[in-house]
C-alpha cells in the first residue's frame, strides 16, 4: 500500500491517489519539511522517502548555520548533512529509517520528527499546521519522449517547537518564531543510481526553470509553484491563497522577476505580481535571508555525494560537512535548486503585511526570459 496513507484520514484522501505504485523504477513517496527561526542564521531541511521498486528507504537532515562572528570569533558558514538508508519495509504507518522517524500525531495538523543522536546530530521537533492543506497541480516533465517527472503533491505551512542538538549544543525551537513549510509528494521522478544511458534524448534536455514559494502571513498563506521550459513556456502555473477560515482562492497568472546576484544564478529576492479573480492586484516582494543548496548534501538534483533512493547497505548512516566559503563548494552551489529562508511583504487592503516561509528557486540550463543561453551563463 503506497502513497500518503499514513497522513490522510480516509475521508480526506486527495484523488486520484497512488494506493498501488507504478512499476516504473523511479516510483517514490516522500515527505519534505523545513524549519527556520527567521534570522537567517540557521535553516534545517529534512525528509524521508520510500522507493519500493528499488527496495530502498532513506532519510536526511540538512542544516546550514551562519555565524556572524564577534570579537576574536571568526564568522563561519557551514552546511551539515546526516544521511540514513536501509532496506524498505511495509510498515507504512510507522515511517522510519534507523534512528529517524516521523510520528503523525494528528493527520494534516500535527506531526513529530525525531532523529535520535546520529553522528553528533539529534532532532526532536513538532510541527503544527497554521492553515489547511493546499493540493497542488500535477507536476509533469518529459525528456524526449519519456516522462521523467509525474508527481502529485500537497503543501502546508506551520510552526515548530522542540530542540535541535548539534555536537552537544542544544538549540531551543520556539514556536513563536520558528516556522516552516512541508510537503508530501508521490509519483515518478529520477531517483537512485544512474540508469544506463541508451540513446541520447532527442531533442536533448536543455534545462528547467523552477520557482516554489510557500509563505505564511498572519491571516493567510500563499503557495506558488511555477515550472517553465527553456523557451519560457509555462508547463506548471499554480498560485493559491488559503485563509485561516478555510477560504481558498486562485491568484491568476503570476508575473515574476527574479533578482539574481551578479555573476551567479543565486537569487537574493523576487518580485511577484498577480491578481484575484475580480482583478484586484496582489503583489509581494520576497527576499532571501539564507540560501541552502539542496544539491549539496541534500540528495537532490545531481548531488555528487548522495542521491535519494541509492542503495548504501543495511542500516547505513553518514555525516558530511561542507564549508560554504570554500570556492570549490560555492562554485557549484548556483547550479541547482536552492532553498532559502524566505521573508515576504505583501500589500493587502492598503497596508503592508509580513510573511515567512520558503523561497525555492532553480534556473537549470537554458532559460530565454532570464537571459541564460546555456548551462553556464550567469546573471550580468
Amino acid at each position: 500500500m503506497l502513497g500518503p496513507v499514513d497522513e490522510f484520514p480516509v475521508h480526506q484522501v486527495p484523488q486520484p491517489i497512488a494506493w498501488a505504485g507504478s512499476s516504473d523504477r523511479n516510483f517514490y513517496d516522500r515527505s519534505y519539511l523545513n524549519a527556520h527561526d527567521r534570522t537567517g542564521d540557521i535553516f534545517l531541511i529534512t525528509g524521508i522517502g520510500y522507493y519500493p521498486n528499488l527496495g530502498v528507504k532513506d532519510a536526511f537532515v540538512l542544516v546550514r548555520r551562519r555565524s556572524r562572528g564577534a570579537g576574536d570569533i571568526q564568522p563561519s558558514d557551514v552546511q551539515t548533512a546526516v544521511h540514513l538508508s536501509d532496506g524498505i519495509d511495509q510498515d507504512r504507518l510507522n515511517p522510519h529509517v534507523g534512528g529517524y522517524r516521523i510520528e503523525v500525531t494528528e493527520p494534516l495538523r500535527k506531526q513529530r520528527v525525531i532523529l535520535e543522536e546520529t553522528e553528533g546530530i539529534a532532532v526532536d521537533l513538532t510541527w503544527e499546521g497554521l492553515f489547511d492543506v493546499v493540493q497542488e497541480q500535477r507536476h509533469l516533465l518529459r525528456t524526449g519522449n519519456r516522462v521523467t517527472l509525474d508527481a502529485q503533491r500537497f503543501a502546508q505551512l506551520g510552526t515548530w517547537s522542540g530542540v535541535i542538538a548539534i555536537d552537544g549544543e542544544e538549540i531551543t525551537v520556539d514556536p513563536s518564531v520558528w516556522i516552516g513549510s512541508r510537503d508530501r509528494s508521490w509519483g515518478i521522478r529520477p531517483i537512485g543510481e544512474p540508469e544506463p544511458a541508451g540513446r541520447p534524448a532527442h531533442p536533448p534536455f536543455e534545462g528547467m526553470w523552477w520557482l516554489y514559494v510557500p509563505m505564511a502571513f498572519d491571516d493567510f498563506a500563499i503557495v506558488l509553484i511555477i515550472q517553465e521550459e527553456p523557451s519560457g513556456f509555462r508547463s506548471l502555473n499554480d498560485c493559491t491563497r488559503i485563509w485561516r477560515d478555510g477560504r481558498v482562492e486562485q491568484l491568476g497568472w503570476p508575473r515574476v522577476k527574479i533578482h539574481y546576484t551578479s555573476g551567479t544564478r543565486i537569487p537574493y529576492g523576487a518580485t511577484i505580481s498577480t491578481e484575484t479573480s475580480d482583478g484586484t492586484p496582489v503583489v509581494f516582494e520576497v527576499e532571501s535571508k539564507l540560501p541552502v543548496p539542496i544539491h549539496i548534501g541534500g540528495g537532490y538534483g545531481g548531488d555528487p555525494d548522495w542521491l535519494h533512493g541509492m542503495w548504501k547497505g543495511e542500516k547505513f548512516t553518514e555525516r558530511l560537512t561542507y564549508d560554504m566559503t570554500d570556492p570549490a563548494v560555492a562554485g557549484r552551489a548556483m547550479f541547482g535548486v536552492i532553498d532559502h529562508v524566505g521573508r515576504a511583504t505583501c500589500e493587502v487592503g492598503g497596508k503592508t503585511v509580513e510573511g515567512w516561509g520558503l523561497f525555492e528557486h532553480g534556473a537549470l540550463g537554458r532559460h530565454d526570459p532570464s537571459g541564460f543561453k546555456d548551462w553556464l551563463t550567469v546573471a550580468p
